[in-house]
């Protein structure tokens, strides 16, 4: 259901409703995922995927060819990104 890199909304828990980028999938129940804030690439969730909504938005083409390169993303580019989907969603609004 969710791959590496998906962009997903927690619709439950403390995190109800922030957005997390899935950093692995363990099983066809849970995935590890990560924000850069919270909970950081080094540290990542474990989370139900019953708890989790894919998201409509998409990690913008440098951060998703340095994941398919295989290179090191960094907590603050995962931010940055983040943050970005979430004001535009806010202008949205």
């Amino acid at each position: 259901m969710f791959q590496i890199a998906d962009l997903v909304v927690s619709v439950s828990g403390r995190d109800k409703e922030r957005i997390f980028m899935v950093t692995g999938v363990l099983d066809s129940n849970y995935v590890l995922i990560a924000d850069g804030a919270i909970r950081k690439l080094e540290k990542p969730k474990k989370k139900k995927v019953k708890h989790l909504k894919k998201s409509q938005f998409v990690l913008n083409e440098r951060i998703l060819a340095k994941i398919s390169e295989g290179k090191k993303l960094t907590n603050a580019e995962l931010r940055k990104a983040i943050r970005a989907l979430w004001d535009a969603e806010a202008e949205e609004k």
